[in-house]
């Protein structure tokens, strides 16, 4: 589809119909990826670290890389680490609407300290690419390679985790543990259930591709900055999937579910570089960017170190009756956005 002879007018309808397809399709995958979980018996931190973090994650994808492959590289970077802000405030706000205690201390699991930990890793990769030599092998920084290869190991290591843990949180009256709720079925049923996970994740991508190219045209058309389009526009709407499958996750009780498929999301989404680098050809990603996109990767990086602290001190309530993590995250992302539209 040509998007550069639409008006703004179909411009703004179709940037709005696509996000709209992503927010349906984020309400309708949580609950498939939680009877996922259940059917597998791989639990909510793991499915939603993994699986619904990677499906979620569809349409930033699509973004990213359709925009990088059209030489749009600060569009391309600020897509993905301004999800990756956005997202880890989401879930801030869904700390706010879970009013029993705070949502870090009641979701307490390793594998989601041990996901958010590689996170922080992972966005270390771009910063050090970015101040190191230009050096790119067929238009690919190696650091690029050494992202996806962390991130690999690391998903492989999420399992060994899981399964043969050596650190336990405490569990107390607040503490929500993952309890299925539905038995493991035939394996006709689990191929249907997987087929509708599909279904969905092409939805989304067709959408995210629609948004790329509305995208584009904004930044050429009408001069609005790169950075500002992807980290608070394309960004935001791709990442609505993570906002409404992290409610809906809180309202049924599968906390470690929602907090797992945020940090799991942000830690996939690092691997929209990887992918980017790929499809820009001139040269590396990380030495055609600006400053100004590596303040949203800043801003991811601080705010997953934060949900970290978080995490691990599992405050009951802090104020407004949130944590102190989710205090802080949110001033964050609010001052990032005051930096970036000033």
């Amino acid at each position: 589809m040509n998007f550069e002879n639409l008006s703004l007018v179909w411009l703004v309808a179709i940037f709005a119909g696509a996000g709209l397809i992503i927010l349906a399709c984020g309400v309708r995958i949580t609950d498939v990826a939680d009877r996922i979980a259940d059917r597998t018996g791989l639990g909510e931190a793991l499915i939603g670290g993994l699986l619904l973090g990677a499906a979620t994650s569809l349409s930033g994808t699509v973004v990213s890389v359709t925009t990088a492959f059209e030489g749009r590289a600060s569009l391309s970077f600020s897509n993905a680490v301004g999800g990756i802000a956005a997202q880890t405030a989401f879930l801030a706000l869904a700390d706010m609407i879970y009013r029993r205690v705070n949502l870090e201390h009641a979701a307490a699991d390793l594998s989601n300290l041990f996901q958010g930990a590689l996170l922080v890793l992972l966005l270390s990769i771009p910063l050090i690419a970015y101040v190191s030599p230009d050096i790119s092998f067929f238009a690919v920084s190696p650091f690029s390679l050494i992202l996806f290869g962390i991130y690999i190991a690391g998903v492989v290591a999420s399992k060994r985790v899981r399964d043969d843990p050596m650190w336990r949180p405490v569990g107390t009256r607040e503490t929500r543990t993952d309890t299925p709720d539905e038995d493991k079925q035939d394996a006709r049923g689990n191929v249907t259930i997987f087929a509708v996970f599909g279904a969905l994740m092409l939805l989304m991508g067709i959408a995210g591709y629609a948004i790329s190219g509305v995208a584009g045209v904004l930044t050429d058309r009408y001069g609005i900055s790169a950075s500002v389009v992807g980290a608070l526009m394309t960004a935001v709407v791709t990442s609505l999937p993570e906002l409404v499958t992290t409610l809906a996750a809180v309202r049924r009780g599968a906390l470690q579910l929602a907090v797992g498929g945020i940090i799991g999301g942000n830690t996939f989404d690092t691997l929209f570089l990887t992918l980017s680098d790929v499809a820009y050809r001139d040269g590396s990603l990380y030495h055609a960017i600006s400053k100004d996109d590596l303040i949203w990767l800043s801003v991811g990086l601080s705010a997953t170190a934060i949900l970290l602290l978080g995490l691990i001190v599992r405050q009951k309530a802090g104020p407004g009756r949130i944590g102190f993590e989710s205090a802080g995250i949110l001033a964050l992302y609010a001052g990032a956005v005051a930096l970036t539209v000033s």
